[in-house]
């Protein structure tokens, strides 16, 4: 007997991992009957979320804490919300700019596209801004979508920038846009993002949580294993449309880079859950008192699903 669970993501290739478990029966072996649904931005996914149309999410780390405390989209509040495994590259996300741009004093008046205005990389965004001589007033952040929205509107040269995680900075440098910054320049350690869910779900469905994190740890072992690589290459070509050999290589050597790639071990970065709260207790709204990092997640899940 298998147990349904729905996944919301962004599309991206963030996601090699859900594609290598689908596409191997992973998730199947473990009984899980994963559906995947894409989400256009991250009020979409946590409206989804918190209403229960969705079990599981990979989304930022300070969404979690946004939508925890009701720092999120208005209306909407998920005051369970924990954090149950990290799923990303440990490089920080970069600032890039149209080619024209090459300081921050050229980006006074301009427009910056965001994924949200309150949650995300938004934060990181407006700290990086003001670390560089700027304040609120001297430019725009506009909502624009997830990171596959974002990237295209910035190569139409809709908006003067946006940050971008590898391996998508590195697309949009060879295009010619300019790394402006990096998110290192504020921040020393920053959990990005992560696998969510409402606790309160979570517990009621402990089993098949477990069954899902064993299911995408096993996922990036396949990843990370060199006699893989050609069949991951391919994978990603098939969920990413257009995307080029080259392209799918360029991925690969940055998302399952062994020093900065995703943690092979799903493992959560407190010390950058830390730093995740003190950015948001200085830039989220309403302005509150957030809790110690331990409130927002749970590494029990993880550690059960280590065991084999």
């Amino acid at each position: 007997m298998t147990a349904p669970v729905r996944l919301i993501v962004f599309p991206g290739g963030f996601n090699w991992p859900v594609w290598v478990a689908q596409r191997h029966g992973f998730f199947e072996r473990r009984g899980v009957a994963l559906e995947l649904i894409t989400t256009p931005g991250s009020v979409f996914q946590w409206t989804t979320l918190a209403d229960g149309r969705a079990d599981l999410a990979i989304t930022l780390m300070d969404n979690v804490v946004a939508y925890c405390e009701g720092q999120g989209a208005p209306g909407i509040v998920v005051p369970d919300a924990i954090a149950l495994m990290g799923v990303d590259v440990r490089a920080m996300p970069t600032l890039v700019t149209t080619p024209a741009i090459r300081s921050y004093a050229e980006l006074r008046g301009q427009r910056l596209a965001v994924d949200a205005l309150v949650t995300g990389n938004a934060l990181v965004l407006r700290g990086m801004l003001e670390r560089g001589g700027l304040s609120s007033g001297d430019y725009r952040l506009e909502q624009s979508g997830g990171v596959a929205q974002r990237f295209e509107a910035v190569t139409r040269h809709e908006y003067a920038g946006s940050l971008f995680n590898s391996p998508l900075d590195a697309q949009l440098i060879a295009l010619g846009f300019h790394p402006l910054d990096s998110a290192q320049s504020l921040l020393g350690r920053f959990q990005g993002h992560v696998v969510a869910a409402r606790r309160s779900w979570a517990e009621a469905n402990r089993a098949t949580v477990v069954s899902v994190l064993r299911a995408l740890l096993g996922a990036l072992a396949w990843l990370y294993a060199p006699e893989n690589r050609d069949a991951a290459f391919e994978l990603y070509r098939d969920n990413m449309p257009g995307a080029t050999a080259q392209a799918a290589a360029t991925a690969h050597s940055v998302l399952f880079d062994t020093a900065s790639g995703f943690p092979r071990d799903g493992a959560l970065d407190v010390e950058g859950i830390a730093a995740v709260l003190a950015l948001r207790a200085r830039y989220g709204e309403p302005n509150k008192v957030l809790r110690e990092p331990a409130h927002y997640y749970d590494g029990g899940f993880l550690a059960e699903a280590a065991v084999t």
